[in-house]
């Protein structure tokens, strides 16, 4: 019982950073889509929930639009996402899409750049 206690002892002090990872490794390993990971950031300090909001560090680009030059925003975000061209084609038709989620600042604005040069509307959320 003892090693319980310290087990749900170490999931309380989990950063939200650490919460993510956890949440990643039982999605991608398991196949376990957790959905409690909101309410154990709840659990932490609420001045702590505020400063990783400043702090934030992982972005998502939405491909807004595919502008003018659909063709040439299809080969880029072929390449970009490793996706083959159909997945690609399917992706600019359907926007707004996600390109990429939870990606670092500086790939998101390199990404919006390459993008916006080929023709197309992006947004970084």
């Amino acid at each position: 019982m003892a090693d319980l206690k310290a087990f749900a002892e170490q999931l309380v002090n989990l950063t939200v950073k650490e919460v993510n990872e956890l949440a990643q490794i039982l999605k991608d390993e398991y196949g376990i889509e957790p959905a409690a990971a909101a309410p154990v950031m709840v659990a932490g300090a609420a001045g702590a929930a505020a400063a990783v909001e400043e702090e934030k560090t992982s972005f998502d680009v939405i491909l807004a639009d595919a502008g003018g030059q659909k063709l040439a925003v299809v080969k880029l975000v072929k390449d970009l996402t490793g996706l083959g061209l159909k997945e690609a084609k399917d992706l600019v038709d359907g926007a707004p899409k996600p390109l990429k989620e939870g990606v670092a600042k500086d790939e998101a604005e390199a990404l919006k750049k390459q993008l916006e040069e080929a023709g197309a509307k992006v947004e970084i959320k």
